[in-house]
């Protein structure tokens, strides 16, 4: 259920995903209360899920960013993250 609620996310609110290390996926966010409200929702539940995760939601001037941070030895799962978000965006 949560892999849906994800690609739900990526396909109605990412507006930009970036790889700036291995370890760490950014995600920028439309902003706006509702999305915030769902991204940090599911970053909880990921967390409890998975605890290689940490996850940061930071509010900008310009919108949200989501930042997802796995250690090294679980790269290949933020591979696949990473693929899910980006979808069909350069």
């Amino acid at each position: 259920m949560r892999l849906a609620a994800f690609d739900d996310l990526f396909a109605t609110a990412v507006t930009a995903v970036a790889r700036p290390e291995a370890t760490r996926l950014r995600l920028e966010l439309t902003r706006d209360p509702g999305v915030a409200a769902r991204a940090a929702e599911l970053a909880v539940h990921e967390s409890h899920c998975c605890g290689f995760f940490t996850f940061t939601l930071t509010a900008t001037a310009d919108g949200l960013v989501l930042d997802a941070a796995v250690p090294a030895a679980r790269a290949d799962v933020l591979d696949g993250l990473a693929a899910r978000a980006a979808g069909g965006r350069p």
